[in-house]
């Protein structure tokens, strides 16, 4: 055959798709497309056999048929959130077809979202029309995938030592003849490049050729409906396993109709037994085919297997978050705990003090709330006393090491004011300000709503802008609902901002959490919703995003504990019970921090 260039290769292969008057698939758009070979191995030509595209509706490809041009369709992660691991992804499809969009170009998406570079392996698929070996033929697409990545590592900020292999079906069981048959010489290389993946990701696999156990469509595309028994016995990937096979993580569905279970299972066994560490995980039903999940627990392996990969430094450790608080009164000052998954909470320090109040008439460090401003600096506001007229301030670069405090007599103006509580800061991307804002009663101000239950305390919400802690505006009213509202905690949504706030009400009794939302960071404000907390008294309300959900975490002050509510299609859930935080622990707030921050603080 005479010799193609990349280039003409790559014409080739678009001018396939145009010719059958397909669209390359809406994942794959903008995406490098890379011919696997210059000169395929054991190929034989043939006019005939064209590549097939099976598009729905709207033109985007599912599935390809009759390849014999393979390529690597290549998505890099984005290199600030990688640590250069790789995974070549083989699409099922019983050796007949390759599901490309499923078990593809949507999977290199999603690995892509963990920090991990992906590369869709579109390979040939075994036909005698075009092959002289069909049996070998995907393994050398696999082995020569595994080494152009390698090889191609400076360029796409890889690390050579994290490429590994996935494949789901069909595509698991080249993956794992991969995985096993690395070092088989079936083609000619042109350098010595290793083919040993460094891991395997195996979803619902075909491993074994043997009768009662295979997928027979698999079995016979790939060594034909009499194979010797030689060759099952060289295919079924549990038998060829190593004390150097590639550690795994593999998934299945019990009720698996197409591809039994016990391919994993027996696989496992076998990695177990060669001391190669593994994990795997079995659904109880599923059947074939979900990809990424769709239902059912099996939705969830995702998220299994990103935690896999964590565990083996496959991808960078993710965010975690550290919760600022106080104990006691806030006489010894600022306390933090840190967690992984914002529901376990455990402290930092021993649960001892890192920052000691020296500012205010009683000294106190109540409320501390802390963010991350937009120069890098974190900024802590806090309570100093019962009854002054201004507020705590102090920065730092780490959480560990503080700059001097000060104090922020944002009330000093007002002769009648009788206090500043829970004070926060949100900073506003927009305008490059931060606004700081906390709860006043001011004595003969909103008299329609003074109760003496609440010993004349009759708060409401009222705020300061900055750009750098050192000249402020004029103090303003923020929030003024009608009732005695306090511990407002406002972060930015998607469509605006929205304020988390306690109605302070006792008669008739409220004592919980509410919502209201403003396009501008300082108002106006929607009235406040109706209670997103249940039949307790809640306050001191801190609210973040993990995965897509409001998570809002409260004192329940009354019962000594923290609680917590999620936001859900359904409305505002209580998780109290699915959450756990130090004892003692007392309003603070809660942010987003990384890793290398969380590891520092746990040195202190």
């Amino acid at each position: 055959m005479k010799k193609l260039s990349n280039a003409n290769n790559k014409i080739r292969f678009v001018v396939a798709f145009v010719v059958l008057g397909m669209s390359i698939p809406s994942f794959a758009q903008n995406k490098e497309i890379i011919p696997l070979w210059d000169k395929i191995p054991g190929e034989i030509q043939s006019k005939e056999y064209l590549e097939k595209i099976d598009a729905d509706k709207s033109g985007v490809a599912n599935g390809v048929r009759y390849v014999s041009q393979p390529t690597l369709t290549v998505y890099l992660a984005d290199p600030k959130k990688s640590n250069g691991s790789a995974v070549i992804i083989c699409p099922g499809g019983g050796y007949g077809m390759l599901a490309i969009n499923k078990e593809g170009y949507k999977v290199a998406e999603w690995f892509n979202t963990l920090g991990i570079n992906a590369f869709v392996l579109k390979n040939r698929l075994p036909s005698d029309a075009i092959m002289t070996d069909k049996s070998i033929a995907p393994l050398q697409d696999a082995q020569e995938a595994i080494r152009l990545v390698r090889r191609n590592a400076d360029k796409w900020k890889i690390n050579p030592n994290k490429v590994g292999i996935m494949g789901f079906s069909a595509g698991g069981h080249l993956a794992s003849t991969l995985a096993t048959h690395y070092n088989d010489k079936v083609y000619d290389s042109k350098d010595n490049i290793s083919a040993r993946p460094d891991f395997s990701i195996l979803i619902y696999p075909v491993i074994s050729m043997e009768n009662g156990i295979t997928h027979e469509g698999s079995k016979n595309n790939l060594i034909g409906k009499n194979a010797s028994s030689e060759s099952i016995a060289k295919y079924s990937n549990e038998k060829q396993i190593t004390a150097e096979t590639p550690k795994t993580f593999l998934v299945h569905a019990t009720d698996d109709k197409a591809v039994p279970v016990e391919n994993s299972i027996n696989y496992y066994l076998a990695l177990k037994n060669q001391k190669v560490p593994a994990e795997m995980h079995i659904y109880e039903n599923g059947g074939h085919g979900f990809g990424l999940g769709v239902k059912g627990t099996n939705q969830y392996w995702p998220n299994a297997c990103e935690k896999w990969l964590i565990a083996n430094n496959f991808t960078l450790k993710p965010d975690g978050y550290v919760f600022t608080y106080f104990k006691g009164n806030g006489e010894d000052g600022l306390h933090m705990a840190y967690s992984e998954d914002g529901y376990k909470w455990e402290t930092l320090k021993k649960d001892a003090s890192f920052l000691t109040p020296e500012v205010g008439k009683d000294k106190l460090m109540r409320d501390p709330c802390v963010i991350k401003g937009g120069d890098g600096l974190y900024h802590m506001v806090w309570t100093v006393s019962w009854t002054d007229k201004g507020i705590g301030y102090a920065s730092s670069k780490d959480l560990i090491h503080w700059s001097k405090q000060e104090f922020i007599p944002v009330m000093a103006h007002e002769e009648n004011a009788r206090n500043t509580w829970a004070p926060e800061i949100t900073y506003d991307e927009k305008s490059k300000e931060y606004m700081i804002y906390w709860a006043s009663t001011i004595k003969g101000k909103f008299t329609e709503t003074d109760s003496k239950e609440e010993d004349g305390y009759n708060h409401r919400i009222y705020y300061v802008t900055t750009k750098d802690f050192k000249k402020f505006s004029k103090t303003k009213l923020l929030y003024e609902p009608g009732f005695n509202v306090i511990d407002s905690s406002i972060l930015k949504g998607k469509d605006g901002f929205i304020m988390f706030l306690k109605d302070e009400t006792k008669v008739p009794v409220q004592k919980n959490l509410k919502v209201a939302t403003s396009k501008k960071l300082t108002g106006p404000y929607t009235k406040a919703s109706e209670p997103i907390t249940g039949k307790y008294w809640a306050e001191g309300p801190t609210a973040i995003q993990i995965n897509g959900e409001w998570i809002v975490y409260f004192d329940k002050y009354t019962q000594k504990k923290y609680g917590a509510v999620k936001q859900t299609a359904k409305g505002w859930e209580d998780i109290s019970e699915q959450v756990s935080f130090p004892k003692g622990t007392r309003h603070g707030t809660v942010i987003k921090v990384s890793s290398d921050v969380i590891n520092e603080l746990k040195k202190e």
